[in-house]
Order: structure tokens, then sequence, then C-alpha cells
């Protein structure tokens, strides 16, 4: 499963890199100057790549949870923001609605995945 994340992760970088217009147009943005696109950038190809690198590193540590445990969080977190938008303006639509749903559905899996032993341990 970690691996899964590390791919796809890396994917959603990729694409974001090559087509950000189109990338930020599906997810509801619209890009205006360097500041609009140095945050989408820093957003969706700097977190998920860190994203991608931390799944990576924890598939290949197998023996330390905590890092798929921290890479859980950064997936979850992500659901976790939209629930608090979703009070104040409604849930996402479209592309974006599928793209909370496998977030959550891969960090609750990498959760319920996790090696037995102590919650959150080293």
């Amino acid at each position: 499963m970690l691996h899964l994340v590390a791919t796809a992760s890396s994917l959603a970088a990729l694409a974001a890199l090559l087509d950000p217009d189109k990338i930020a147009s599906a997810m509801g943005l619209f890009l205006v100057g360097v500041n609009g696109y140095s945050q989408f950038y820093a957003i969706y190809v700097g977190v998920r790549l860190a994203t991608a690198m931390l799944a990576y590193l924890a598939a290949r540590q197998g023996n330390q949870p905590i890092l798929g445990d921290l890479t859980a969080l950064f997936l979850l977190a992500q659901p976790a923001g939209r629930l608090v938008a979703a009070f104040a303006i409604g849930l996402p639509k479209g592309v974006l609605l599928a793209v909370c749903a496998v977030e959550l559905l891969a960090g609750l899996s990498l959760l319920a995945l996790r090696p037995r032993g102590k919650f959150l341990s080293p």
C-alpha cells in the first residue's frame, strides 16, 4: 500500500509539474501571477513529492511504523481540511470529490494495515 501511495503521489506531482493550469482548473483553482503559481507548485508538487518520498521511505523501513503513520497523517490532513471547508462552503464537487475519497481511503488503509504494536510507536 505504501508503494501505491508513493507512486500515486509521484504521478500527481508530475502531472501538476507538466500542466499546472489543467490540474489547477480540475481542482477549481485559477492561477494568477508568480505568487499563484508558486503556491500551486509548493502544494501540488512539493507536498506531493514529500508525501511520495515519505511513503517510499516507510515502505523500505518496515520496522519503523511511525513513518507509515506520518504518511497516513499527510494523506488524511487533506480530507480533514476539506471537511472544515464543507461546513463553511459545502463539499467539493467533481474530480476534487473523487480525489478526496481516494486520499481518505488511502490514509485509512495505511492505518488499518499498520504493523501491530504500539500506536504511533517509533
